[in-house]
C-alpha cells in the first residue's frame, strides 16, 4: 500500500490504510495547525515523528485504551490517593491537583528527556502547535502540585467525550499516576469512557490499558467527539471528579 503526502489541503486518507511496516504509519507532510490536528484526532490519527523528518501521521492497530471503568491504581497508590482526599479539608494539603494552571511548564515537563533516551518527540514546533490547541480550549494539562510546586503531571486532547492522552512526567515519586487518577475521576463523573493511548507499554498496561481493535476505536470515536465536552476550565479536581474554580 502507498503511503500517502498531504498537501495542505489534501484530507486524510482512511485510517485502515496505514501500513503494516511501519506499523501504523498513515501519510506524511501537512502542518501541525489546529485545524489540521483537530481533523487528525477526530478519525484517530496523530502526529509523531523526529527532527529532520517530516511531520508523519499514524493509525495504531491495535491502539491502547484506557476504559476509566478499568483503572487500577496499585494497593500502595489507592492508599496515598486516600491519604491526599483526607488531608484535602485542611487548610494546606501537601498535594493539589489542578487543572489548567500551568499547562506551558506541564508541556516542557513532558517534552523534557527522560532516562536513557536521547532527545524528545515534544520538539518545540510540536509544543507549538499544543499550546495554540490549548489556548484553543481543546487540550487540558492535569498538574500534581506537591508543597507548592509542580511535581508532575499530564496534557492530552480532549473532543467531545473522548478523552487523547498525549504524554505525562513525574519529578516526585507518583505525581503523574495522582494526576492520571483524577483524570480519570473527573472523565467518570462526566460521561467520558475511554482515555486514548496511542501504543502499548507495560506501564499503562499496569494500570488497566488495554489494546482495541482500530475499526472499534474508530466507531468509538464516531460515537463520541461530537458530544458535550466536560466543564473543563482552571480549577481544583477532587477523586468525586469534581472540578472546583480557583
Amino acid at each position: 500500500m502507498k503511503l500517502t503526502w498531504l498537501n495542505l489541503d489534501t484530507p486524510f486518507p482512511p485510517a485502515d490504510q496505514a501500513l503494516d511496516d511501519p506499523p501504523g504509519l498513515l501519510a506524511f507532510g501537512a502542518d501541525l495547525s489546529v485545524a489540521r490536528l483537530a481533523q487528525a484526532y477526530r478519525q484517530g490519527i496523530f502526529p509523531w515523528y523526529a527532527p529532520g523528518e517530516p511531520i508523519l501521521w499514524w493509525s495504531m492497530h491495535p491502539r491502547m485504551v484506557l476504559a476509566c471503568a478499568d483503572f487500577a491504581p496499585s494497593h500502595s497508590l489507592r492508599k496515598r490517593l486516600r491519604r491526599i482526599e483526607a488531608e484535602s479539608a485542611g487548610p494546606t494539603p501537601s498535594v493539589v491537583v489542578k487543572v489548567d494552571t500551568a499547562f506551558a511548564d506541564v508541556l516542557t515537563g513532558c517534552a523534557a528527556p527522560r532516562d536513557n533516551q536521547n532527545g524528545t518527540w515534544i520538539m518545540p514546533e510540536m509544543q507549538h502547535a499544543y499550546r495554540a490547541w490549548h489556548e484553543a480550549g481543546s487540550v487540558h494539562s492535569i498538574e500534581t502540585w506537591m508543597d507548592g510546586k509542580l511535581a508532575g503531571g499530564l496534557y492530552g486532547v480532549s473532543l467531545g467525550r473522548m478523552f487523547f492522552g498525549e504524554s505525562m512526567f513525574a519529578r516526585q515519586t507518583d505525581a503523574s499516576k495522582i494526576a492520571l487518577a483524577y483524570l480519570v475521576a473527573f472523565l467518570r463523573a462526566n460521561g467520558v469512557a475511554w482515555i486514548d493511548c496511542q501504543q502499548e507499554t507495560r506501564h499503562l498496561a499496569s494500570l488497566g490499558a488495554r489494546p482495541v481493535d482500530r475499526a472499534q476505536f474508530i466507531r468509538h470515536l464516531a460515537r463520541t467527539v461530537d458530544e458535550p465536552a466536560p466543564p473543563w476550565r482552571p480549577g481544583i479536581l477532587n477523586l468525586a471528579g469534581e472540578l472546583k474554580p480557583l
